[in-house]
């Protein structure tokens, strides 16, 4: 461990002789001049980012909760747990943010030592367990959605672990034999508060490694999920390597250590909007609108026909098959009848009219009138029957040929 670093003075201690800054009232206390004093113009600056993301937070993870009963997509139902979880750390990402704007006290220092890595080891192992079940779709096997939420748990856990044993072994138990120092939280080496986030870097390699077996995917919409997830990433180790240089290096070789905290609440504010716009507003656009493209997929209008198809090829039907509506007499008809290959249902002919509209007589009317007209004809005798070959017979009319008795 490097020596203790003494406390820096804060903006009301080098200002307490003069008054309040500009900006600021009689009755604000010195630890909140940043929040108000208008010549150092970065913590009004910040504070307003900082505030927004807030409200903004807030307001997408009410749309969250809101459009959860609408979502259609299973699979896509079963990350709202880890989108959630993460859009509520990155709300703790713009509270913390105070904390570096307002001067440095025993609490205020406790915390962001403290909430500083806990805070982004819950968004990064959100991303982490996303991307991870993105992966596992592809092969076809996913577990259940709770066990990604164990999994980012446990990650988180480990972090809150690691910061709590180190906030205990620097602050509670001092070293024998050492000085007592009134604000011990506040006394600490920028080294070690960047040796104390290692474990965030793990994770947060792990955020840049995972979503890139995800973009060969072969459904397009896990794809986008993945690119999102890598390009999130991506940002935000871009951002941590800016910080960590310039809190390490850039100010000690620029001669202004007081950059420091304003170094953490730049940090803070803007990888808490790279998780916004890159990560949280596209999954919410993914449920909003993914389910209404695939909707009309889903209808039932192929499993059942309409009804009106259903007539029209009834109809198509009983156009093609013909209709005999009398007895012809077949004795001496050399034509073989065609063999049906189906029998036709007696209600094959049935169009639709009711028989009491339109005469249609029966086969026993028929019968009976065939019957008549037989009595009425001349039979013609046997012996004088001449040879008949079959031309003969065909050239006679059917109507006048009949059976002898």
């Amino acid at each position: 461990m490097r020596p203790l670093r003494q406390r820096k003075k804060t903006c009301g201690e080098a200002m307490g002789s003069t008054g309040p800054p500009k900006g600021c009232g009689s009755n604000i206390g010195s630890l909140f001049y940043n929040l108000c004093d208008l010549t150092t113009v970065w913590g009004v600056v910040v504070e307003a980012v900082a505030a927004t993301g807030v409200v903004t937070s807030f307001v997408l993870f009410i749309i969250l909760m809101a459009c959860l009963p609408f979502v259609t997509n299973k699979k896509r139902k079963a990350m709202v747990a880890l989108q959630a979880g993460s859009l509520v750390f990155t709300l703790g990402l713009f509270g913390l943010t105070f904390a570096f704007i307002v001067g440095r006290y025993s609490t205020g220092c406790a915390a962001r030592r403290f909430l500083f890595g806990v805070l982004f080891a819950g968004c990064l192992s959100c991303l982490i367990m996303h991307g991870l079940w993105l992966a596992l779709l592809q092969r076809g096997r996913g577990p259940k959605c709770w066990m990604f939420c164990l999994g980012a748990l446990g990650l988180w856990l480990v972090e809150v672990i690691i910061n709590t044993e180190w906030l205990i072994t620097t602050v509670v138990r001092s070293p024998p034999g050492a000085e007592a120092i009134p604000d011990l939280s506040c006394s600490f080496d920028n080294m070690d508060f960047v040796m104390a986030l290692i474990y965030v870097m793990v994770l947060l390699v792990a955020v840049v490694v995972i979503p890139v077996f995800t973009l060969t995917h072969k459904q397009r919409q896990w794809c986008k999920d993945g690119a999102f997830i890598l390009v999130t990433g991506i940002l935000t180790l871009a951002i941590w390597v800016a910080w960590i240089v310039m809190y390490l290096y850039g100010n000690q070789v620029v001669g202004n250590p007081s950059w420091d905290d304003p170094t953490l609440a730049v940090a803070l504010v803007s990888n808490a909007w790279v998780f916004i716009f890159f990560y949280t507003i596209p999954e919410i656009s993914f449920l909003a609108t993914e389910d209404q493209v695939q909707e009309p997929l889903d209808d039932g209008d192929h499993v059942y026909p309409a009804r009106s198809l259903v007539y029209d090829n009834i109809l198509k039907e009983q156009e093609t098959r013909p209709q005999n509506m009398y007895i012809e007499n077949k004795a001496f008809s050399m034509d073989e009848p065609s063999v049906s290959i189906r029998p036709e249902s007696p209600y094959g002919s049935y169009n639709g009219q009711l028989r009491s509209c339109v005469y249609q007589p029966t086969e026993i009317a028929l019968m009976a009138k065939g019957l008549t007209r037989m009595d009425q004809e001349v039979i013609i005798p046997r012996a004088r029957t001449p040879s008949l070959n079959p031309g003969s017979v065909s050239s006679l009319p059917r109507s006048h040929v009949s059976l002898p008795s």
